[in-house]
């Protein structure tokens, strides 16, 4: 899997997301619990059941976010290795 696909998983991450706390935010209301309290419901209870049910998509923006981490380390390690004057093969 490619690092151009964290900006895809990520977007359907929060979506995902945002649609739990809407389905039980939305069916609280229907229950006719004031709308404020439905959402702060929904935000509890979605932060925690969201992880539950979509793990292989949360698992799947962690471990591009790593990879990306890592890509930016190695970079910044490159750059600071250049501005020490270090040889392009790590050798002073």
């Amino acid at each position: 899997m490619s690092d151009n696909h964290l900006p895809r998983d990520l977007t359907l991450y929060l979506l995902a997301r945002f649609a739990l706390v809407g389905v039980i935010g939305g069916g609280l209301v229907l229950a006719n619990v004031p709308l404020l309290v439905a959402l702060l419901i929904g935000l509890l209870v979605g932060l925690p059941l969201g992880m539950l049910l979509f793990r292989s998509l949360n698992a799947r923006v962690t471990a591009g976010l790593a990879r990306r981490n890592e890509k930016r380390a190695r970079a910044r390690a490159d750059l600071r290795s250049q501005l020490r004057g270090d040889r392009a093969d790590g050798t002073a």
